[in-house]
């Protein structure tokens, strides 16, 4: 029976999507990793170009393997008990970066979405502020089991949003990003350090609703 332990303080990855020198999505990571950090959470701030990766080839995996780019993503993904992905929009959808990078970590065994909580955010110039595209992120995400976080944040106008520290210019937009992070990691944790608490995720035709509290560790 599993016990309601969990070594030391919660480990997040926090993930910038974008490529650019200066993207608004990667000054909303840092003030989410500062807010993670603040509650007392570990963050593993990273950015997508840490994960250099071709675009994936069937071919080339069965050629080469999965490419160092996807498995320093892995690693980093696995040593995490959640991660927040801030995420810019490319024509209302997931930019190409963001989904060849879950499409070639997607193919390690046993594959890192799964079971993961995830947080996703956005910041983009437009009056939409990106959520079009965080719409579209859920679809793989929770396809490979990951728990996307019901509540997403996008913050409009980004060009014009933040602080010369870092903060947003919004005070009410700041305390509602504050109030979703904070929840979000409050359910990461009682996730993380209760774990003997029965289970009712049901995500294919075969999980059997009698199953027994779903262990940590998964097959």
């Amino acid at each position: 029976m599993p016990t309601d332990a969990h070594p030391g303080p919660l480990r997040v990855l926090v993930l910038g999507a974008s490529l650019r020198a200066g993207s608004s999505n990667a000054r909303l990571a840092s003030l989410v990793g500062r807010m993670l950090t603040d509650a007392g959470a570990v963050v593993d701030l990273a950015a997508m170009r840490d994960f250099d990766m071709p675009l994936y080839d069937g071919d080339v995996e069965a050629a080469h393997g999965l490419p160092e780019g996807a498995l320093a993503l892995r690693d980093r993904l696995e040593r995490c008990d959640a991660f927040v992905l801030a995420s810019p929009e490319y024509n209302a959808s997931v930019p190409g970066v963001v989904k060849n990078a879950i499409d070639w970590v997607s193919r390690v065994r046993p594959q890192p979405f799964k079971t993961k909580h995830a947080l996703l955010v956005s910041a983009s110039p437009s009056l939409v502020g990106g959520n079009r595209g965080l719409w579209a992120l859920r679809v793989p995400l929770e396809h490979l089991g990951t728990r996307v976080y019901p509540d997403m944040f996008s913050l409009a106008a980004a060009h014009q949003g933040f602080t010369e520290d870092g903060q947003l210019t919004d005070p009410a937009l700041q305390e509602r990003l504050s109030e979703t992070v904070m929840a979000f990691l409050r359910l990461v944790e009682a996730d993380a350090r209760y774990v003997c608490l029965q289970r009712r995720w049901y995500e294919f035709p075969g999980d059997r609703t009698e199953a027994p509290v779903t262990q940590r560790a998964e097959d």
